[in-house]
C-alpha cells in the first residue's frame, strides 16, 4: 500500500517532538505533546512536501525495519568503538596515526543509500567521506590510521549489507563486494610500517 509521504512525515515529526519536549511519562502528558507535535508537524511537512518522494510504500517500509534496526545497532556500536580508539590515540605518547585514503566501491546505487553510508562514515570518529565518484560509484574515505584498510572497510561493508535490504537495492548482501583501492600503494618496510593492504594498487 502506497500512501502520501507528507502526512507520515508529520507523524514522525510529532513523535520526535515528544523526545525534544521531554514530558513526564504519564499517558496524558505524552498524548498532549504528541498532539502538539502534530499541530506543528503536519503543516510543516505539508509546506515542505516537495522535498519528499510523493508516496511511500508502507509494506516495504515495514519489511525494512529489521534491517534498519540492525544497521542502527551496528552503527552505534561502531561509534562507541571508534570513540574509544580515537581517545586512545590522542592520549598515547607517540600518537599512533598513519593517515590513508581508501577508495571503497559500493554495491548500493540509490542516492539515499549512498548518502546514508557516506554520512555514517563521516559521523564515525576517525574516518570521513571525502567524495563520491559517480562514474565508479565509489567513496573516497579518509582514515586517521590506515595501516589496516580491511579493518576500516569491514564496518562499512556491514552497513552496506543492511542498506541493500533497507533500500530494496538491485544487488544482494550475498553478492561479493568490489575490491578496495588504497591510495598509498606499497608501504615503506621500515619498523612500524606495513603494507597498506592486499588490495593496494
Amino acid at each position: 500500500m502506497r500512501i502520501k509521504t507528507w502526512p507520515l512525515a508529520g507523524v514522525v515529526f510529532a513523535v520526535l517532538w515528544i523526545f525534544v519536549g521531554g514530558p513526564s511519562l504519564s499517558p496524558s502528558a505524552l498524548f498532549g505533546q504528541f498532539l502538539f507535535g502534530l499541530v506543528v508537524g503536519l503543516p510543516t511537512a505539508f509546506v515542505f512536501r516537495r522535498l519528499y518522494i510523493e508516496r511511500v510504500d508502507v509494506a516495504r517500509g515495514v519489511r525494512a525495519l529489521p534491517a534498519a534496526g540492525l544497521y542502527l545497532a551496528t552503527f552505534l556500536w561502531e561509534i562507541v568503538r571508534a570513540n574509544l580508539d580515537v581517545a586512545y590515540r590522542v592520549l598515547s605518547p607517540g600518537m599512533p596515526i598513519q593517515p590513508e585514503v581508501i577508495l571503497v566501491p559500493l554495491r548500493v546505487e540509490t542516492d539515499l543509500a549512498v548518502t546514508t553510508i557516506a554520512n555514517s562514515i563521516t559521523i564515525t570518529p576517525g574516518t570521513v567521506t571525502l567524495d563520491h565518484d559517480e562514474e565508479t560509484n565509489s567513496l573516497y574515505v579518509h582514515a586517521v590510521d590506515g595501516r589496516d584498510p580491511e579493518a576500516i572497510v569491514a564496518p562499512i561493508r556491514r552497513w552496506e549489507d543492511y542498506a541493500l535490504e533497507m533500500f530494496d537495492e538491485d544487488a544482494s548482501p550475498d553478492d561479493p563486494a568490489p575490491r578496495i583501492v588504497v591510495s598509498g600503494g606499497e608501504r615503506d618496510r621500515r619498523p612500524g610500517h606495513e603494507r597498506g593492504g592486499e588490495d593496494d594498487e
